[in-house]
């Protein structure tokens, strides 16, 4: 899914682009594609390194036992 972001740049007096301006709209689904796409990078590095994997069904049984 492609951002329509429209950024605003500052420029120097020769011409250069030296900053940029976004609205608070843009910023934020700026930042929450940034972390989404961190939160996809941690889970691929998790699976990468996995020694082995448990069934969601045990884990949730075992959470259950804990709080009972």
């Amino acid at each position: 899914m492609m951002l329509n972001i429209k950024p605003k740049y500052v420029v120097d007096e020769k011409g250069l682009k030296t900053a940029v301006v976004l609205s608070i709209k843009d910023y934020r689904a700026l930042m929450q594609r940034l972390e989404d796409l961190e939160d996809a990078l941690d889970l691929d590095r998790a699976v990468e390194t996995a020694t082995s994997f448990r069934e969601y069904s045990e884990i949730r049984a075992e959470l259950q036992v804990d709080s009972d």
